[in-house]
């Protein structure tokens, strides 16, 4: 398999496999204009299989939705055929409008403009809770 490398643009590397789809669409790259690539089931020697996701422009990437789906992510940007930087996304301590609270109860379940917030309450489990009503986030 051949997939071309990018000159300008980012590399989403390290995904758990059989989630880049998922970060595809929540990312909402499929609205570019500009050439996406998603490689699912590579071999990794580090992870045995990951999903990749290569786009051929430089865009603002919401963090907070990256490590929220996979902490292990690894983000690479790319100008003139160069990786010029490297890190990782992390677990973020709050996420907005990213999942909804499923307590029929919550403030957001009445107040319909009022945002979505979940705090992380155990880095080590990876539990978010409700920042008004404390509902943990089910899967």
């Amino acid at each position: 398999m051949n997939i071309d490398s990018i000159r300008n643009g980012i590399v989403i590397d390290h995904i758990q496999a059989k989630k880049g789809l998922e970060i595809f669409d929540a990312l909402k790259l499929g609205e570019l204009d500009c050439s996406v690539a998603i490689i699912t089931n590579a071999r990794s020697q580090k992870m045995g299989r990951k999903d990749i996701i290569k786009i051929d422009k430089n865009i603002d990437l919401d963090l907070d939705i990256l490590g929220y789906l996979d902490p292990n992510i690894t983000i690479n940007i790319i100008k003139d055929d160069k990786r010029v930087k490297k890190f990782h996304v992390e677990l973020p301590k709050e996420i907005v409008n990213i999942i909804k609270c499923k307590n029929p109860r919550c403030i957001t379940s009445v107040e319909q403009e009022l945002k979505h917030v979940f705090v992380l309450t155990d880095k080590e489990k990876k539990i978010y809770r409700c920042k008004y009503c404390e509902t943990i986030k089910e899967d």
